[in-house]
């Protein structure tokens, strides 16, 4: 249709332009004869000429459209890489804010605790299999990262422990894999057992902690930290919180299941602690 008009688009404006020409010519021969037959000629002429006078209209801004499409095309091009232009820099500005709101917590974590030495990484790929829950950080030996690494977030919820270590890389076992054992202990009642990664809790994003003393008495939503017993973690870490007590198979022995504050799909960056003080 636009190359039509374009090719035609001149003929249909001369067309139209003669018929308005004829239509005046008839109309003033005949205006100036009989009355009668001028009034006929009128009233037949007149619907022809506003039709015609519509049709010129239409082709001319027809016309026009066509012949300024191009135009007009370029100046919407131009509109989407302003509009394009202008996302990009809100994002940025979202990115940095971020940025800005991590440096903060990681400076109020490092006030807290001054024996932290942390080392930044990328998460490069995420949980991989639905038989463990492992990330691939993008630190390695070369940066001084080492297996038994705690991983951390900026405000100090445990991430998960370096289980393999690269020259540039690393793998690290979240805190719901099956090989997670450490100390934990509930912050409000001091009550101490083991952190413990298991299959069927790993499925639903849990993990546990075992060997609860007798007179635990835990309610869901107390909060769980590391304990640092024996010195090979760092204490005080995050873990997460009570879903709920239960009783072992055997009967023997309580633990409970606990919800990490961690969200393992959500990390874009996370630190390594590389080093930090023993409290016993």
């Amino acid at each position: 249709m636009k190359q039509f008009l374009r090719q035609n688009g001149p003929i249909l404006l001369v067309i139209a332009l003669l018929l308005s020409i004829l239509i005046g010519i008839g109309s003033m021969v005949l205006g100036s004869g009989m009355d009668p037959l001028s009034n006929l000629f009128s009233v037949v002429t007149t619907p022809i000429r506003n039709g015609v006078s519509a049709a010129a209209d239409w082709a001319e801004d027809v016309y026009a459209y066509v012949f300024r499409f191009d135009e007009i095309q370029d100046e919407l091009d131009g509109l989407r890489a302003k509009v394009a232009e202008m996302e990009d820099q809100v994002r940025e500005g979202q990115d940095a804010q971020r940025e800005n709101e991590q440096l903060r917590e990681l400076l109020n974590l490092q006030e807290k605790r001054r024996d932290f030495v942390f080392e930044s990484a990328r998460v490069t790929a995420p949980v991989t299999s639905n038989w463990e829950s492992v990330l691939t950080i993008s630190k390695g030996s070369n940066f001084g990262v080492e297996a038994g690494d705690c991983v951390v977030t900026e405000t100090g919820v445990l991430v998960g422990v370096v289980s393999e270590v690269g020259t540039n890389s690393a793998r690290v076992s979240t805190i719901i894999n099956t090989d997670i054992d450490m100390g934990g202990i509930v912050a409000r009642t001091y009550s101490a057992g083991i952190l413990e990664g298991d299959f069927t809790l790993m499925e639903a994003g849990r993990l546990r902690l075992s060997y609860l003393p007798d007179g635990a008495q835990l309610v869901a939503g107390d909060e769980v930290l590391t304990s640092g017993k024996g010195g090979v973690y760092p204490s005080g870490l995050v873990v997460g919180q009570v879903e709920g007590v239960f009783t072992d198979p055997s009967g023997k022995t309580r633990y409970a299941v606990i919800v990490p504050t961690v969200d393992l799909d959500a990390l874009v960056e996370v630190f390594v602690i590389k080093d930090f003080n023993v409290v016993e």
